[in-house]
């Protein structure tokens, strides 16, 4: 259950910035024991792939806080960020060793495309909704929601890793909070177009 919790923490967060879990983890298998990195996926904590990792998380973070450009990055993340979040999925489920488990074991793809899948859905979510925010702050929400972005996706992956009975918690309440927000865009989109609608009858 455990490192089911921290690959859908990771790739959850790999959904809001590819590059935060993956090097994360790439550097916890390099430096310590918390993380040991299954058969195949050792190329995570070579320097090259902290190097280039580092690099694309510094081009990230500028890229997601420019109004039209972040568009632009989300449209090319569609492909990396689902991807990553099997990476990263599959790179922790060599954890099922401490649970006495050799099912992930005996199915290696199950965990690759649960974080494909997971990190696929929030990056759907992510890209839908820049726009939006976008549009409605005139370009000035992009750097503060990519800023919280970015710090959720620090958060959810230090948690998968740590604390991973609280990645349920956090998404949860991530879900919640989006449902909020988009109930409130909506309540005044539909007030808007009412107080509109008057105005262009006369």
């Amino acid at each position: 259950m455990l490192v089911a919790l921290t690959g859908i923490g990771l790739s959850a967060a790999a959904g809001l910035n590819a590059y935060i879990p993956f090097l994360l983890v790439a550097l916890l298998a390099r430096f310590t024991d918390v993380v040991v990195l299954p058969a195949g996926l050792e190329w995570m904590q070579s320097g090259w792939a902290v190097g280039v990792g580092a690099v694309l998380l510094l081009a990230d973070v500028v890229l997601d806080k420019v109004p039209a450009v972040d568009t632009v990055n989300d449209a090319v993340q569609t492909f990396i960020r689902p991807a990553t979040g099997g990476i990263v999925f599959a790179a922790t489920s060599a954890a099922e060793d401490l649970e006495a488990s050799s099912w992930v074991q005996e199915n290696p793809w199950v965990p690759v495309l649960a974080g494909i899948v997971v990190a696929g859905l929030v990056h759907a979510g992510k890209a839908a909704a820049r726009p939006v925010v976008n549009a409605g702050t005139g370009g000035l929400g992009a750097p503060v929601v990519s800023t919280v972005e970015d710090g959720a996706a620090i958060g959810l992956s230090l948690l998968a890793v740590f604390l991973p009975v609280l990645v349920l918690v956090v998404l949860a309440l991530g879900i919640w909070a989006l449902v909020v927000l988009r109930r409130r865009w909506r309540a005044r989109r539909d007030g808007r177009v009412a107080q509109d609608g008057p105005l262009r009858g006369t």
